[in-house]
């Protein structure tokens, strides 16, 4: 009996431990929300020229492109893997894009970059920060996804209705950008990072590179 409860407090500290925030993570998720804010940048002038073209094709359809403005959160837990970093980095990348130049208003900014990343961080958080694969990073995408979807409806399309071919068009084209985009797209986006070294010093770092040593 006093063994069995000895492991579970080993267990417990181990597991606090893995979830602590280091230097180094601090470091690495600024970094990284640095350079998704100058995506999101970027990323605003190719949407104003595509959108339409897209909208014209079948209204609502542009939405398919939208998780490039929430892809980081996703990315960030698969390489950070702390409580969190989806948050982290989606504001510090917010908070990037607003200091290069942006169209969209501060606080619709950050309140966006907020809930994306609590929904990025759900699926993730669900198996305590202990799965990372693509289903899950899938999943990601699309909690993220349906979340943005949503919000977009009440704030920004508060003339479109839910059940309007154009809200199910968008409310679709969203998930499934957001599957593909935030969720396949982060997932390989993280295994070429992770493969050339610079993550070695984190557990994801280390898994990839482990996975590719046993291939070889």
């Amino acid at each position: 009996m006093v063994e069995h409860t000895q492991n579970q407090v080993n267990t417990t500290i181990r597991s606090g431990r893995r979830l602590r925030w280091t230097t180094a993570d601090i470091a690495v998720a600024a970094a990284l929300g640095i350079a998704a804010g100058v995506v999101f940048w970027g990323f605003n002038f190719a949407y104003a020229s595509i959108s339409p073209i897209l909208g014209g094709l079948l209204p609502g359809f542009a939405s398919i492109l939208h998780a490039v403005w929430y892809f980081s959160g996703t990315l960030a837990v698969l390489i950070l893997r702390k409580p969190g970093s989806a948050v982290f980095v989606n504001l510090v990348g917010c908070a990037a894009e607003m200091l290069i130049g942006s169209s969209f208003s501060f606080g619709f900014v950050f309140l966006s970059a907020a809930l994306q990343g609590l929904f990025a961080e759900l699926p993730f958080a669900l198996t305590r920060y202990r799965v990372f694969n693509l289903p899950i990073s899938i999943l990601s995408g699309v909690c993220t996804a349906i979340e943005y979807g949503i919000y977009l409806m009440l704030f920004r399309y508060q003339g479109v209705a839910f059940v309007s071919p154009r809200g199910i068009v968008h409310m679709v084209s969203e998930i499934v950008g957001g599957a593909l985009i935030a969720g396949v797209g982060s997932w390989y986006l993280y295994l070429a990072i992770a493969k050339t070294g610079v993550l070695d010093r984190f557990a994801s770092g280390r898994a990839v590179r482990t996975t590719v040593a046993a291939d070889r």
